[in-house]
């Protein structure tokens, strides 16, 4: 009994003790307060040659790294838009068949950097370079590049390439004394064809072919009035196995970006979609067949009546300076063509596959 009054008697203080703090601790004076730093956004970086420069080399020591480890996710974080479409199709494509993925060797790149506004975004450039594949010594294009950063707070990204067609050669383009190209405007009417428009003519040509109106500001090519042609004699080899074939060109939401040239004229990097569908409608008709280029992206089977598929294309075309009419003022640029007549914006570039494809199940009938 004296053990327990002992013990109560030592208890009793330590209680009333952290009472009375407790109530002090009530009181009105504030605890300190907990400092939290402030994050600010990233500050603006300008685009300049150097930072060019140094996100290009960036890229393709990345780039290497993740396509020796055969590391799709990580070669995807390097890319956007088209150009991350296409890299994963060519990963899937390389583990489909069995085969490494492609890796590259580059040399040394001439940079196209516009004079942008320092807190304008996205800012972008283009490069033109010889690029070959490892391990294959006569693979070498000359190949454009365009380069994206949206926001300050992200990283440079490819989202463009394209390989130039062997007989052409990158236009000269317009520099001032810093070295810095002019951004052409997408409304800018001293070419041919206005930036933002070349895209939609292109896709027109290569729908309609040769007899399009479109095709009289546009050359005729494998990749426009050729397109065309491809899809005719595709359409009718459809029907010939009870099969129809829809092919439809339509842009992408994908940026695309225009240069001066010397010649006043303009090079113009962009993108189109190719969808297709392969259609059994006759249902005593045979399921049409996976097309062996999208085998890589579907299961080898065909649920419904249908296989659609989607590619992306990338492309760079010339779009010359639009010829001066009688009245208007000339200058002295070179209009193209020796007879005077208005020359063609024609393709100098194209590079892509299919990226997607489906094998929709069969509709029910209402």
């Amino acid at each position: 009994m004296h053990r327990f009054t002992r013990v109560i008697a030592a208890v009793v203080p330590l209680v009333l003790a952290l009472a009375l703090a407790g109530c002090a601790g009530s009181g009105t004076e504030a605890r300190p307060a907990v400092s939290v730093p402030a994050t600010s956004p990233p500050e603006p970086v300008p685009l300049t040659l150097d930072v060019a420069e140094r996100a290009f080399r960036t890229y393709v020591t990345d780039e290497d790294v993740a396509r020796a480890a055969g590391d799709e996710r990580l070669a995807l974080t390097w890319t956007s838009d088209g150009q991350s479409q296409l890299t994963a199709a060519e990963f899937r494509e390389a583990a489909y068949d069995g085969d490494p993925v492609r890796r590259f060797v580059y040399g040394d790149p001439e940079l196209y950097v516009p004079k942008l506004k320092d807190d304008a975004y996205p800012q972008w450039f283009v490069a033109s370079v010889d690029r070959s594949v490892l391990g294959e010594s006569k693979s070498e294009r000359t190949v454009l590049m365009a380069f994206i950063l949206r926001k300050p707070s992200e990283d440079w990204k490819l989202t463009f390439a394209t390989e130039m067609h062997r007989k052409a050669k990158v236009p000269e383009i317009a520099v001032d004394d810093d070295g810095y190209a002019e951004a052409l405007s997408t409304e800018d009417t001293s070419l041919l064809i206005r930036p933002r428009d070349v895209i939609g003519i292109h896709a027109t040509v290569a729908a309609e072919g040769g007899g399009s109106v479109a095709a009289e500001v546009m050359k005729s090519s494998a990749v426009t009035t050729g397109f065309y042609k491809d899809a005719k004699r595709a359409k009718k080899k459809a029907k010939e196995d009870d099969l129809t074939l829809q092919v439809v060109y339509t842009a992408t939401p994908f940026p695309y970006f225009g240069l001066r040239t010397e010649s006043g004229g303009g090079l113009i990097v962009y993108s189109l979609f190719r969808n297709t569908s392969l259609i059994a409608e006759d249902p005593d008709t045979p399921k049409p067949e996976i097309p062996e280029e999208a085998e890589h992206l579907l299961d080898g089977t065909v649920e419904g009546n249908q296989v659609d598929t989607s590619a992306t294309l990338h492309f760079a075309a010339y779009d010359p300076p639009r010829k001066k009419q009688d009245g208007e003022k000339k200058d002295t640029k070179d209009d193209g063509n020796k007879d005077g007549s208005q020359p063609k914006a024609h393709v100098i570039a194209d590079e892509g596959a299919i990226s997607k494809a489906a094998t929709p199940p069969l509709k029910k009938q209402p």
